[in-house]
């Protein structure tokens, strides 16, 4: 417990730096929010008059300070294209987004662990080839030419799932099939790698020596021995589907936070983008703190050196 709070307190830093070097960064960008939200050909006095009422025209470390004060009350400021709460656009957008990572995440941990095991077992049969080739290919291809060959060619051509999210659960399968490809493929090597490694291991013999059944041999002590690092892997990748589905969320109009930020860059909209990068790292590190909260009550021996 001791050791998960110190773990809790050295988050504060993290999250105070990422605030402070977007906010720096979306300051040092030319351009100027105010005249992009009223275009082109406006007088001067009305840019000026909105730039005060905005609040851009104070000194930056007052804007900061401000917008930090505000972030711990749960505000998170006001869009400067849609005059909407921040905070209320990223719950809007919310379920969309934890739709497609649970489902994504779902389809990596049943798919990588399934084909990970079969691997393992068959190892150099053909089974083997079969999987690791298509663990291969998950990490290699990036998510963008996943999304764009499944949605040709799935959505498109065979026309088995909709183009795009249309607001069922149906529609959301093809895009998490896409994000959790690259997922699957990481812990289906993973699981392959460290199970082996156990089947070769001395107690692994005692066992067959004993007169277990293969099948318990390799469920019982081979897997239940080797699931630590993949539990912990899982933990983060759940986190970094919460935070990372920009790309898929672009590719298939699905309206979750990846989508509302890619749109905040266009429109230079300082506020949207800021709340949304902040929410998600929070999301990164709560998902780090599971993955070390995890790998402790697996492993009693972290236990005992906390």
């Amino acid at each position: 417990m001791k050791s998960f709070l110190k773990r809790l307190l050295g988050t504060i830093p993290v999250l105070f730096g990422v605030v402070l070097l977007i906010f720096i960064m979306l300051r040092i960008i030319p351009g100027d929010p105010v005249t992009m939200l009223l275009g082109e050909h406006v007088n001067q006095d009305t840019i000026d008059r909105l730039t005060e009422v905005m609040g851009l025209n104070d000194p930056l470390p007052t804007q900061f300070f401000n917008y930090i004060v505000n972030a711990l009350h749960g505000d998170l400021g006001v869009s400067y294209k849609y005059n909407r709460e921040v905070t209320d656009m990223i719950l809007e957008a919310l379920p969309y987004t934890i739709k497609l990572a649970v489902l994504a995440a779902l389809f990596a941990w049943i798919i990588g662990l399934v084909t990970g095991i079969i691997s393992a077992v068959r190892q150099n049969h053909l089974a083997d080839r079969l999987f690791m080739g298509f663990s291969l290919a998950g990490v290699s291809i990036p998510i963008f030419m996943t999304s764009l060959i499944l949605q040709y060619f799935l959505a498109f051509k065979v026309k088995l799932f909709p183009l795009t999210e249309n607001g069922s659960l149906y529609s959301m399968i093809l895009p998490a099939i896409a994000l959790g490809w690259n997922s699957a493929g990481r812990i289906a090597r993973m699981t392959r790698s460290n199970l082996l490694e156990e089947l070769q291991a001395d107690y692994i013999d005692t066992a067959r020596a004993k007169g277990l059944r293969q099948n318990a041999v390799i469920v019982s002590h081979a897997l239940k021995n080797s699931m630590l690092p993949i539990v912990t892997m899982m933990a983060l990748q759940l986190s970094s589907m919460l935070s990372g589905a920009v790309i898929t969320e672009s590719v298939f109009a699905i309206p979750g936070i990846g989508r509302l930020a890619t749109t905040a860059i266009s429109n230079r909209d300082m506020p949207v983008l800021q709340g949304t990068v902040l929410f998600t790292t929070v999301i990164v590190i709560a998902g780090n703190l599971l993955a070390d909260l995890l790998y402790s009550v697996l492993d009693p021996r972290i236990r005992k050196e906390a």
